[in-house]
C-alpha cells in the first residue's frame, strides 16, 4: 500500500479513536451549586436537599471521615493528609504523614476516625508503600492526631498485606473499626490469571478483608485462626476489589461494594468465613472480548449472592466509598444505602427490601457528571459530604433547606 494512504488511514483512525475517548469521559456540566437538586426533591417531605460546595482545587481526594467537631479530615491521593473546616473551606495539613508510593492506584487511601476519638485521638489510615525492589503493597497504620499542631503522633504500622508486587493495581483498601477490631479490605492486585488466581488461594490476603485486632495482632476467635493452609487473618476471601466498606446502624452488619471486571460491580453483606467467588463466580465478563468469568453466583450454593449486582452488559456502576444514612436531616433516607459512582458518574441510592437484598431507587447528581470516591453522613448537620473529581469542586455537600 502507497505510504501516504497507509499514513492517511492511520490519521483518520486514530482521530475516529479521539472521538470515541472523548465521548467516554465528556467534561463535567456546571454543577447546580446551591440549588435544590430537583432529581430527589419530590421524595423529601421536611427540607429541600440543596447542593453546596465545601472546598474546592484539593487535588485527589480519596476519602473523607468527620471529626467530633464538625470538620473533615480528607487523605489526598499523593501524601496529603487535609482538615477541612467545613464551614470556610480552609485546609490545613496534617505533618508527620508516612510515606507513600503514589503510582498507578496507589498512595494514601482511606482514613477512619476512632469511635473513641475524643478520648484517644486515634485515627486509621491506609496507604501504598513499596519495599527495596520497588514493589508495594497496602499498608494499614495508627496515630493520633494532635489538632493543636496539626501532627500525625505516635505512628504505628499495623499491618503489611504481603506479598509485596510489581503491580500498582487493585489495593482495595477501605478500613472501618467495629466492637474493637479492625476490618480492612485488600484488593487481587489486578491479576488476570482466572485459572489459578490469587482470590482463591487463602495462604495470601490478596483479594480478601482481615479482621485484626486494633494493635494489628491477630484476633483468636477469627475464622480460619486454626484452619491449615488460611492466613489467619483472612475474615472473607474471594474479593475482586472491594473499595467501600460501610455498617448498617441498625444490625451492625458489614457491607461491601465491590468492582467486577467487565461490569459485575457488587454490592455485598459480608458473612463470617465467606468465600465471595472472584473469579469462580461472577456475573461480569472479560474487557472488550464479552466473554463470561467463572459460572453465575446461582450455581454456586457455597458463595453468597450479592445484595445488588450489574450484569454484563449493564454498563456497571464501578462502585468506591458507601455509607448507611442515619442523620435526622433527611428521614426518609433513614437506613438508606448510598454508594459512589465512578465511570457512571453519580450517587446510587439504594433501599434494602429484604434481608441483604437491595432495590435501586433513583440516583442523585446524574446532571453533575463527578466520579464519587467517597462519601459520609455529617452527625451534626445530618448532610452527605462526599469526595468528587470532575471540575473544581473537591468536596461538596447534600445539605437540607427549609422548603
Amino acid at each position: 500500500m502507497n505510504h501516504r494512504i497507509s499514513l492517511l488511514i492511520g490519521l483518520i483512525i486514530l482521530s475516529a479513536l479521539g472521538f470515541v475517548i472523548w465521548g467516554m469521559f465528556p467534561e463535567a456540566p456546571e454543577p447546580r451549586l446551591n440549588q435544590p437538586i430537583t432529581d430527589v426533591t419530590d421524595s423529601i417531605s421536611n427540607k429541600t436537599p440543596t447542593l453546596e460546595s465545601v472546598a474546592k482545587n484539593l487535588g485527589q481526594i480519596w476519602a473523607l471521615d468527620v471529626l467530633p467537631n464538625g470538620n473533615i479530615l480528607a487523605t489526598q491521593n499523593e501524601g496529603s493528609l487535609l482538615l477541612v473546616d467545613t464551614n470556610t473551606g480552609q485546609t490545613q495539613e496534617i505533618s508527620n504523614l508516612p510515606e507513600v508510593d503514589s503510582r498507578g492506584q496507589g498512595g494514601l487511601l482511606d482514613i477512619t476516625i476512632s469511635p473513641d476519638f475524643q478520648t484517644n485521638s486515634t485515627v486509621y489510615i491506609t496507604y501504598t508503600d513499596s519495599n527495596d525492589t520497588g514493589k508495594t503493597t497496602t499498608h494499614l497504620a495508627s496515630g493520633r492526631i494532635n489538632l493543636e499542631t496539626n501532627t500525625l503522633e505516635d505512628v504505628q504500622v499495623l499491618f503489611i498485606a504481603e506479598p509485596f508486587l510489581d503491580s500498582t493495581a487493585h489495593y482495595g483498601s477501605r478500613v472501618i473499626e467495629q466492637d474493637k477490631y479492625l476490618f480492612l479490605t485488600i484488593g487481587d492486585r489486578g491479576n488476570k490469571d482466572f485459572e489459578n488466581h490469587p482470590s482463591q488461594d487463602t495462604t495470601n490476603v490478596l483479594g480478601t478483608t482481615v479482621r485484626l485486632n486494633l494493635d494489628g495482632s491477630i484476633p483468636e476467635d477469627n475464622p480460619f485462626v486454626d484452619t491449615p493452609n488460611f492466613h489467619p487473618a483472612i475474615y472473607t476471601y474471594g474479593h475482586r476489589n472491594v473499595q467501600g466498606m460501610a455498617i448498617q446502624p441498625e444490625t451492625g452488619a458489614i457491607w461491601q461494594s465491590e468492582h467486577g471486571e467487565q461490569d459485575g460491580d457488587r454490592i455485598n453483606r459480608l458473612e463470617t468465613g465467606a468465600n465471595f467467588g472472584w473469579p469462580e463466580t461472577h456475573s461480569g465478563c472479560t474487557y472488550l472480548t464479552g466473554r463470561s468469568i467463572g459460572v453465575p453466583h446461582s450455581e454456586r450454593a457455597d458463595v453468597p449472592n450479592p445484595a445488588f449486582d450489574w450484569d454484563c452488559g449493564s454498563g456497571g456502576f464501578p462502585p468506591a466509598g458507601m455509607t448507611f444514612y442515619d442523620g435526622d436531616t433527611f428521614p426518609e433516607w433513614q437506613g438508606n444505602l448510598f454508594v459512589g459512582g465512578l465511570a457512571s458518574r453519580y450517587l446510587g441510592h439504594f433501599r434494602e427490601t429484604s434481608p441483604g437484598v437491595l432495590e435501586e431507587l433513583p440516583p442523585l447528581l446524574k446532571e453533575e457528571g463527578w466520579r464519587i470516591r467517597d462519601i459520609v453522613v455529617h452527625p451534626l448537620d445530618g448532610g452527605l459530604y462526599l469526595a468528587v473529581e470532575g471540575g473544581e469542586d473537591s468536596i461538596v455537600r447534600i445539605v437540607g433547606k427549609e422548603s
